[in-house]
């Protein structure tokens, strides 16, 4: 018999047990393992659960138990999580974690912890909720070079943008029906600003590129600047706007990035709507592939975790396929401004013979109910930086700017 232990009793923590708890005989005639869940902390009490007899408000009940061989961390945020995390594989007991904040600011410290114990740290809930990305991309496609990552990687943001181009929401009003349904916070700065996004791409690029790739090192742009009427012009001509989380290799670099953008209705990813998430994987062997599901929730972040549980219960020291190394400058990452990308413009008092002139052969596009005075174009592609230098020679009034997909 192994057992478990759960580090928090939150959304995920509880449904983590539950699942468990529902699927505890399955787990064992399918996996071959005979799992116990043996405690669960927490700082509240529980009096009222079938399972009330698991809680311990002592971190030293877990780590001076020597049956419990894996932790799932399901506490979020980074103190005390990464006190209790380390305390954990210092004693040799494998940690799995949903906590992308964790992993994304302190990934590389607590895999190397890991190796030097001869336990695993895993966190595939940590990127996509149920969705498998992480497992598939250092075991399927191990013999591919990973050429670039892309995806929406936030639901709350998709739920959003889905609103705003399919029933014409100014962006406040599709926050706030975001936030009546639960799909946002109170405090919804995480999404909409892209900062969840941007930890799932550090993990993702981390991963791909073994080597830590830090929050402060990725530009990070949310969705806050987009308008009703840079949501028509999407619709209209071909495109749905979603914010995209992304890393690609340019030379010996890499560029991480996080922006909204026209996804064409040629991409996948252009039907992705609502809260789902998609990550779109490319590499030198396979072209692309698609990973796609709810990117949250109780129970499929929960499956995602006792998936890892699963994994390192069965498993015989460090997993070295899935590690990547600390970074000790950020020279590997190439500045943002060199990413290519075609680009919309929205403008006003614009002189169309102008923006030939500056642009060469652009793609003018049009929307119903546009005013006299309001003109946009789509770009030829080119490095984000000399795009900026020449839309500042235009006169008139940049009213929009998102780069395409």
């Amino acid at each position: 018999m192994s057992k478990f232990a759960i580090m928090g009793h939150g959304v995920v923590g509880s449904g983590t047990a539950e699942l468990f708890l529902m699927n505890k005989e399955l787990i064992k005639e399918r996996q071959g393992i005979d799992l116990e869940l043996g405690y669960i902390l927490d700082i509240r009490d529980f009096p009222d659960l079938p399972y009330s007899d698991k809680f311990t408000k002592d971190i030293n009940d877990i780590l001076n138990d020597d049956e419990v061989t894996v932790v799932a961390e399901v506490m979020g945020g980074v103190n005390p999580a990464f006190e209790f995390v380390t305390k954990c594989l210092e004693r040799g007991k494998s940690v799995c974690t949903s906590n992308k904040e964790l992993v994304a600011k302190k990934g590389a410290e607590l895999l190397k912890t890991a190796k030097e114990h001869n336990c695993n740290f895993m966190f595939e809930a940590s990127t996509g909720g149920a969705i498998p990305v992480l497992r598939p991309m250092h075991t399927c496609l191990a013999a591919n070079e990973i050429t670039a990552v892309a995806g929406i990687l936030n639901g709350t943001t998709n739920f959003i943008l889905t609103k705003m181009i399919d029933e014409n929401m100014a962006f406040d009003e599709a926050l706030k029906t975001a936030q009546e349904l639960g799909y946002a916070e109170k405090d919804p700065t995480a999404d909409i600003e892209g900062h969840d996004a941007c930890r799932k791409i550090c993990i993702l690029a981390s991963l791909a590129y073994g080597k830590h790739v830090y929050p402060d090192w990725v530009h990070t742009e949310g969705i806050t600047k987009l308008t009703s009427e840079d949501a028509a012009y999407a619709s209209e001509n071909g495109y749905a706007i979603k914010l995209i989380g992304s890393v690609e290799k340019n030379g010996d670099k890499v560029i991480p990035l996080v922006a909204p953008r026209f996804v064409p209705s040629s991409c996948q990813l252009y039907s992705v709507s609502d809260v789902f998430n998609a990550i779109m994987v490319y590499g030198n062997g396979f072209d692309e592939v698609m990973f796609y599901g709810k990117g949250a929730g109780k129970l499929p972040t929960a499956s995602a975790v006792m998936g890892d549980v699963i994994d390192c219960a069965k498993k015989h020291g460090t997993d070295m396929s899935q590690f990547w190394e600390d970074s000790a400058d950020n020279s590997f990452i190439a500045d943002y401004t060199t990413e290519v990308s075609a680009r919309y413009f929205r403008m006003s008092g614009a002189d169309k013979s102008q923006i030939k002139d500056v642009f060469g052969d652009v793609r003018f596009i049009t929307r119903k109910g546009a005013p006299d005075d309001e003109t946009a174009f789509i770009t030829h592609a080119d490095e984000y930086g000399i795009i900026e230098e020449k839309a500042s020679r235009l006169t008139g009034t940049i009213l929009g700017s998102v780069r395409i997909y």
